[in-house]
């Protein structure tokens, strides 16, 4: 049990070739996961389609499992977001048969999956020089990501009548992009009270996470890389001292 338990910590922490593969391939799980939930957010279900959610969420829950044995502190890890995010996901897959009606928003919960992908970004910071460059973009291209993926999974679930068109989820992404960059075409509305109160909540987030975004590319790009003095995380990419203490840091670089 000690040499699995050994073998388990290093496929999550070390920083071995082997090791980085398999957090990266965690990673694209994640994104593949999330395709499958939208692609099936609106798909009547079958035993083919109940088969492969408990299989997804038998794999997610051995994920959850594996990442709280290893754990330094198992409560802590119990009480953050991406944990409790799984424990809904893993809930929801095998329990979806059995929604409809008002418990249909279990679904929508599953869009936080992606958060769980969060954690595992230190590996693109250690092993990328361009993401260390543009990693303020780029997490601000998931959190706008994310936002969009579960304010339509919303929409489809609560406002969108899915059988008065063929295309339910591009519908109501559509709507969710039109209202958060304040468009506002109108051939998609909400007429009802809780659907403008919706609408109200996706104007204000989205344009948040758009100027988010707008000043991640914008604004001169830092890099990450913690000064040993003063703990200062970002630096100009040729930055030489510290600018809080003016220690002298060693930030790696292609050369000039």
């Amino acid at each position: 049990m000690d040499n699995l338990k050994a073998t388990v910590e290093r496929l999550y922490t070390d920083h071995t070739p082997g090791a980085v593969k398999f957090r990266y391939a965690l990673i694209l799980f994640d994104f593949v996961t999330i395709l499958f939930f939208i692609a099936t957010a609106h798909v009547p279900y079958g035993p083919g389609l109940i088969l492969a959610s408990r299989l997804t969420g038998v794999i997610i829950c051995l994920d959850l499992i594996a990442r709280w044995w290893v754990a330094e502190d198992r409560r802590f890890f119990l009480t953050r977001i991406y944990t409790i995010a799984d424990v809904v996901v893993i809930g929801s897959l095998f329990i979806d048969p059995w929604l409809s009606g008002d418990l249909a928003f279990l679904r929508v919960l599953r869009g936080l999956r992606l958060i769980h992908s969060y954690h595992l970004l230190y590996d693109l910071r250690r092993d990328s020089r361009w993401f260390r460059t543009h990693e303020d973009a780029v997490i601000a291209t998931i959190n706008l990501f994310v936002f969009v993926m579960v304010t339509s999974a919303s929409s489809l679930v609560f406002f969108i009548d899915k059988e008065a068109t063929a295309t339910p989820f591009i519908d109501a992404m559509y709507f969710t992009v039109a209202t958060l960059t304040t468009t506002g075409y109108g051939d998609i509305t909400l007429d009802s009270p809780g659907g403008k109160l919706f609408s109200i909540c996706v104007m204000v987030g989205g344009v948040a996470l758009f100027v988010q975004l707008a000043q991640a590319i914008i604004k001169p790009q830092k890099v990450r890389h913690k000064c040993e003095s003063c703990g200062l995380l970002r630096h100009d990419p040729d930055a030489v001292h510290c600018k809080h203490c003016g220690a002298t840091i060693c930030i790696e670089t292609d050369g000039a």
